[in-house]
């Protein structure tokens, strides 16, 4: 990788909130700008057990991630409140930009996947998404490239395909419990994961 490599924005999925401090290692160590957008984790899940509307629980659900946010900040890094891309490693908290722009339905079709697609697709940056999964799957497979935004995977929410497809945001989906494949994304290295390629 040279030192131009773009600035990233990196999804840090919930799930993967006993990885932090190494997930923050790797990306100091390979000094790619990233930016990082937190997913929601235990605070949207304790949103989706509670009876409330769906603007409500959109909203709750965001200011979770924004809870998650803080937590990664609190290991070191920057935090920001407005989209711009960044020379070092930060962390959005995306409670108030979000608020302002109003971009996505409020439903539980929209989480922090495709919140954080909406931001790479502002910065007009690639997106990772870190997540605890070796990539998107079909029937049983681990598929290693998506070409098809028609597929309803699992691993991310039902708007993410067909938001990444209609506005080119080039993918990857990555375990981010493999340093290694974490490391390699990085610098732009094939690794065990999903490419999501819609600008091809």
């Amino acid at each position: 990788m040279t030192p131009r490599a773009s600035p990233l924005v990196v999804k840090v999925g919930g799930s993967l909130f006993d990885r932090v401090a190494p997930l923050l290692e790797i990306f100091r160590e390979v000094g790619r700008p990233v930016l990082i957008v937190p997913g929601g984790g235990k605070f949207a899940d304790l949103v989706r057990r509670l009876d409330v509307s769906d603007t409500a629980g959109h909203w709750m659900a965001i200011a979770g991630m924004e809870q998650f946010g803080w937590y990664i900040a609190s290991h070191g890094i920057p935090a920001v409140t407005g989209l711009a891309s960044t020379a070092g490693v930060s962390v959005l908290l995306p409670y108030c930009t979000l608020r302002e722009a109003d971009p996505l339905p409020h439903s539980w079709s929209v989480t922090s996947d495709t919140i954080a697609a909406w931001v790479a697709r502002e910065l007009a940056l690639d997106l990772l998404l870190l997540k605890s999964v070796d990539g998107i799957r079909h029937r049983h497979h681990l598929v290693p490239r998506i070409d098809d935004p028609g597929l309803a995977p699992e691993e991310v929410d039902p708007l993410f395909l067909p938001f990444v497809f209609e506005h080119g945001v080039r993918t990857r989906v990555v375990n981010g419990r493999h340093g290694d494949r974490v490391r390699g994304t990085l610098r732009d290295e094939a690794v065990i994961g999903t490419l999501i390629n819609p600008r091809f």
